[in-house]
């Protein structure tokens, strides 16, 4: 999890794509944008409000108060919408007829959506696909052999208390290592066992782990949910927060595989590995030590009989959504209904999108790039790129902070970023994938081994930079390894439209680009220098001064309730709010540039300067469900839709300027208060 928050450092897309991968037909977001000839929703506005006051309203309280979430969703704005979008052009892809003269890849994905759509054979066949699983877990007789039941589940269903991740080494530019750290928890977040507010939610959880345990005949439903509840507590008073968790420093422990029992006692490493299949890794990172040692105490000290039922349970609920209907309204009405307040499932056709995604991305993206992904597009991106590496350097040059060692390396590191735009350059060969038509369940299993084992292949070679973590389909940005990653499905309005307005391409798509680029050089990333690897590139005076600013905005972003009596985790978000700050600063310049040598019209009455900054607060209009927004207040490592406009705009001299914001207005910081990193 840990390397996954880093790793993946997205936009607001992490959550949405988790939360929001549900999708009606009928839903209003299948219509198109309200979206102008200059691409912003005038509609939307709400001009009875002082952009000064609430920016984020100005721009959108319109579309707010003209809004409902539907019932099969969670939150509806921007984000969703362009995930609905390519939702339905998957759909299309994988049921066309002509799919049959495609690779044997993306035949096998339209094979995988096939066997999902297949209800009534998934009804006669009740929980008999899982039964296997089940006598075999209820089969354990020694903790050894739970163990190994563990280090299988990353293949396959199931659980473990150890979260395994196979990422870049961080320490070795272009290689691969093993991170092992915290894991075992059914609700979202350690805070959900250890908070008053959900405690709601957990007493949903333990009524649904009785409910599983129940559908798969399993003795003693109601006391045995009592004991899965106790023992993950006691995991998530052990685990460490996510504030705990966003510092590479503390987070990158390599130890020998065959000390991990002497510094670890209670847990058989060795069988945990092997069953994982990670027989010849003389090295593993451990990410959050000090937990990974408490949790082997807490398994050592539990009874077998706890830790069948628990892993019993994580089986059921993990292959819930491949089995009967009777195991999929169970998942959802916890999952989804209890967790996060949607209140009815999506179709049937959304779900199945939604696995042949995420089981073989890579075979839909090929189909999806081919068909959606203009040569005149990654043009224009190239374009907005350089102009936007050009700002960022030039404000690197110019920082008076910033000693000229440190200036240097962030040079360096800024020059060997490298950029991908829409689609990777390789596909993942599917050929030794095996599906048959009529067993989903057999399927998925037969993906999580195939898919676990192909990773775990790739440990000895060099870094794949085309083993992406979100294929073109998912509409995201994201950074790894130094690397700066657009999906295709990014590039579509209201973030980028090769007809709208220049402002309001910078403001969007723009600013996204500005951000990701900014994420080298966040509270995280800075941490890690021109080759990717964890080394202090830093005096201790720029560090001392980069931490000053830093501060500023967790203090900032902490003050803001997004709900009543819940504020924004500051020091959680941090990394994505110097991005977005850092990213829209960076953005603007790179706007001023482009149009410095002709004069900009107004358009609607609006300025350049204007729409660069409406354009800005279009991308991230959203309105969510209470329960979904609460859980993304608490388990996020980014800020609500409306803190990452006005908590921007708030510390951007262009702004004030831009729209002559006075000092009695709400939003209003005196110059010294506002915080300015990149």
């Amino acid at each position: 999890m840990l390397l996954l928050l880093r790793r993946a450092v997205l936009l607001s897309i992490c959550c949405i794509l988790i939360s929001t991968a549900l999708y009606a037909e009928k839903s209003r977001a299948t219509q198109a944008p309200e979206i102008g000839p200059w691409g912003f929703d005038l509609t939307g506005m709400d001009r009875t409000i002082n952009p000064g006051d609430d920016f984020y309203s100005f721009a959108n309280g319109e579309w707010l108060r003209r809004t409902e979430v539907p019932s099969d969703r969670t939150v509806v704005g921007s984000f969703p919408d362009l995930r609905l979008q390519a939702n339905l052009r998957v759909r299309k892809l994988l049921e066309s007829p002509r799919l049959a003269g495609t690779s044997n890849s993306t035949q096998k994905a339209a094979l995988l959506y096939r066997t999902f759509l297949d209800e009534n054979r998934l009804d006669r066949l009740g929980r008999a696909p899982l039964e296997p699983q089940i006598r075999r877990i209820a089969a354990i007789k020694t903790k050894t052999e739970m163990a190994a039941s563990m280090g299988r589940s990353f293949g396959g269903f199931g659980a473990s208390i150890f979260q395994l991740d196979l990422a870049y080494d961080r320490t070795k530019p272009k290689g691969y290592a093993v991170y092992l750290g915290q894991g075992g928890l059914g609700l979202p977040d350690r805070d959900y066992y250890v908070e008053p507010q959900f405690a709601a939610t957990k007493d949903a959880y333990r009524t649904y782990i009785a409910r599983m345990l129940r559908l798969i005949d399993w003795p003693q439903p109601d006391r045995s949910a009592s004991q899965i509840l106790v023992f993950e507590s006691e995991i998530a008073n052990a685990s460490w927060s996510h504030a705990d968790q966003r510092d590479p420093d503390t987070t990158y422990h390599p130890a020998a595989s065959a000390d991990l029992e002497r510094l670890n006692p209670g847990f058989s490493w060795g069988t945990f590995l092997r069953a994982a299949n990670l027989t010849q890794v003389p090295q593993i990172i451990v990410t959050t030590d000090t937990s990974v040692h408490r949790l082997a105490s807490i398994f050592d000290s539990t009874p077998l009989s706890t830790l069948k039922a628990w892993q019993a349970f994580h089986a059921a609920d993990t292959a819930a959504p491949y089995l009967s209907g009777t195991f999929g309204q169970a998942h959802f009405d916890f999952h989804m209904h209890a967790v996060t307040g949607q209140v009815e499932p999506a179709p049937r056709w959304v779900r199945a999108v939604t696995l042949v995604n995420e089981a073989m991305g890579s075979a839909v993206g090929e189909l999806y790039s081919t068909q959606f992904l203009a040569a005149n597009t990654r043009q224009q991106m190239d374009e907005i790129v350089l102009g936007l590496r050009a700002a960022l350097k030039q404000r690197l040059e110019t920082l008076p902070w910033m000693s000229e060692s440190t200036r240097s390396e962030a040079l360096r590191k800024l020059a060997n970023l490298q950029v991908q735009i829409g689609a990777p350059a390789r596909w993942i060969d599917y050929s030794g994938l095996h599906l048959s038509d009529g067993d989903l369940f057999g399927n998925v299993e037969r993906e999580k081994v195939f898919d676990w084992n192909r990773r775990v292949s790739q440990l000895q070679g060099p870094w794949n930079e085309c083993d992406w973590r979100f294929w073109p389909q998912y509409p995201t940005a994201y950074t790894e390894d130094n690397n700066l990653i657009f999906t295709a499905a990014m590039l579509q309005p209201p973030f980028f439209d090769p007809a709208a307005d220049p402002a309001v391409n910078y403001g969007a798509v723009g600013s996204v680009i500005g951000h990701e680029l900014t994420h080298s050089f966040d509270d995280q990333g800075r941490k890690e220098d021109a080759d990717s690897r964890l080394r202090n590139w830093w005096t201790t005076e720029d560090a001392a001064q980069f931490q000053k600013r830093a501060d500023e905005l967790v203090v900032q972003y902490s003050a803001m309730q997004p709900i009543p009596g819940r504020q924004i985790r500051g020091a959680v978000t941090l990394g994505e709010n110097i991005a977005d700050l850092g990213g829209v600063a960076i953005a603007f310049e790179a706007y001023e540039q482009k149009v410095s040598t002709k004069p900009v019209p107004l358009l609607d009455g609006f300025t350049g300067e204007q729409r660069f900054f409406l354009g800005w607060a279009q991308v991230w209009r959203e309105k969510w469900k209470e329960d979904a927004l609460r859980k993304l207040i608490a388990t996020d490592v980014h800020s609500p839709g409306t803190a990452r406009v006005n908590g921007v705009m708030r510390n951007l001299d262009s702004w004030y300027t831009s729209f002559a914001v006075k000092p009695q207005q709400y939003l209003f910081l005196a110059p010294s208060q506002r915080a300015a990193i990149w």
